[in-house]
């Protein structure tokens, strides 16, 4: 049943030390500056800023996603920021609207429901995490074993 998976990278102390990052990061967000760390939120918030003082630190936010991007691929190697799954350039352009809609429609992302959501027990990030991963794995088991992975 699962000898189509095959477990290539297993690095359970560097997910495990990464997911504390990310929690730590969450948690120090939601403690200095009373917000909860989406990425869907900040991004959409600096294309209609509310406030001309709500810009400085989600462009500094983001800034520093791209900069720890660069920093793990220049200090541990471009190997670690590779993935190795090839789809079209069409496929991967529209399923970037449909993330985007899916986090309107949502009203959130992964990480502001996934990440936030849960560790505050929210009912609604609960659902809506429990929605996008359940439909994520059916939708990557069809692209999977129904297409052959090919699109």
């Amino acid at each position: 049943m699962f000898s189509d998976f095959a477990i290539v990278n297993f690095t359970p102390l560097a997910s495990l030390g990464g997911g504390l990052l990310i929690g730590f990061a969450a948690l120090w967000m939601m403690a200095s500056q009373g917000r909860v760390a989406g990425i869907s939120g900040i991004c959409g918030g600096l294309l209609s800023p509310s406030e001309r003082s709500q810009i400085g630190w989600r462009v500094m936010f983001l800034l520093g996603l791209l900069l720890a991007g660069f920093t793990a691929s220049s200090w541990v190697g471009p190997e670690v920021m590779s993935y190795g799954l090839e789809r079209s350039q069409w496929v991967v352009i529209a399923a970037g609207v449909l993330v985007g809609f899916g986090t309107r429609m949502g009203s959130g992302c992964t990480s502001g429901h996934g990440v936030c959501g849960l560790g505050r027990l929210s009912p609604r990030s609960m659902a809506a995490t429990g929605t996008f991963m359940g439909v994520g794995m059916i939708v990557a088991a069809i692209v999977t074993h129904g297409f052959g992975g090919q699109l």
